[in-house]
């Protein structure tokens, strides 16, 4: 059976460098709380992570 447990990442924006955690599998655009750059973006199961994962949780 394939391991069907989400994540939590921990990615850091590009813009302005602060770090977020957020869920790998995320239904909707994950936004920065600093700048509101996308860090992510749905895709299916996992989310496409747009920024630097510094962290996988």
């Amino acid at each position: 059976m394939a391991d069907r447990k989400g994540k939590f990442v921990r990615v850091k924006c590009s813009k302005c460098k602060a770090s977020q955690t957020i869920f790998g599998k995320a239904s909707t655009k994950v936004r920065c709380l600093e700048c509101s750059t996308v860090l992510a973006i749905p895709s299916g199961g996992n989310a496409k992570i747009r920024s630097r994962v510094e962290e996988v949780l």
